[in-house]
């Protein structure tokens, strides 16, 4: 018996680790979430399990109550279990719960590390959570709390000069371009990035206090990572940065 929890990445299938994959190659069990690559699932064994167990708003859902006595159900029955789980496990991914309920029934667990989101994806559009005369530190905060409510973090870093980035947060985007506008910061730039690091990545750019009337006008959705800050301007750079090196870009 045995528990691997593996963090898949930000989208793109080619972000996972090399750790990763050699796990998924002779896993007996693979329980995956609605935001994995699902090219990640073909390198597993032909005849392990694969079980689809939700865990996106909006959509069928299997809630952490019921996954949690699943991964002990099938690490008893089958032998190895990997949880597959989008970004980080340890990332606002529940992935210590999972962890803890099957240490509790006595199954041994290792954690492979993923690329988190929070990072990943706002460095695919071309921006830099930090750099120099710009931003010297950043947060990463849940849109939502378990109980539904805007995290009081939030409202620390909203306060602060530091780059916000907020992961599961669209449905709450009014409430949190409000929370910034009752701080002063309307023309603050803001970033969204729907689906990044994929083929299907789109950018939304503009400031606090126009970001609610631009994602109705394009429609943007999740999933999706929302930066907030000076550095959400650098999102436009990509354009450039992507051309082929020597030729330049011209109107």
């Amino acid at each position: 018996m045995k528990l691997t929890l593996i963090g898949a990445g930000p989208g793109d299938p080619d972000l996972i680790t090399v750790k990763a994959i050699k796990v998924l190659r002779v896993a007996d069990v693979i329980m995956y979430d609605a935001l994995v690559a699902p090219e990640l699932l073909d390198y597993c064994r032909p005849d392990a399990l694969k079980v689809y167990v939700g865990k996106r708003r909006g959509a069928y859902s299997c809630v952490q109550e019921d996954i949690n006595p699943l991964i002990v159900h099938y690490a008893k029955q089958y032998g190895h279990v990997v949880r597959l789980k989008g970004g980080d496990s340890f990332i606002f991914g529940r992935g210590w719960e999972e962890m803890d309920f099957a240490a509790q029934h006595g199954i041994p667990v290792e954690v492979i590390p993923g690329i988190s989101s929070s990072y990943a994806v706002p460095a695919a559009a071309g921006i830099p959570l930090t750099t120099r005369g710009l931003s010297e530190s950043f947060w990463v905060v849940t849109g939502t709390t378990k109980e539904g409510q805007l995290s009081k973090d939030l409202q620390l870093a909203a306060q602060s000069s530091a780059t916000v980035v907020i992961l599961m947060g669209m449905h709450k985007l009014p409430l949190v371009a409000d929370l910034f506008l009752g701080l002063g910061k309307a023309d603050t730039p803001v970033a969204i990035i729907q689906n990044g690091t994929t083929p299907q990545q789109r950018v939304v750019v503009a400031t606090v206090g126009s970001i609610v009337a631009e994602v109705a006008r394009t429609g943007i959705e999740n999933p999706a990572v929302i930066v907030v800050g000076t550095v959400a301007n650098l999102a436009k750079l990509p354009e450039v940065l992507q051309q082929v090196p020597g030729e330049t870009k011209t109107n």
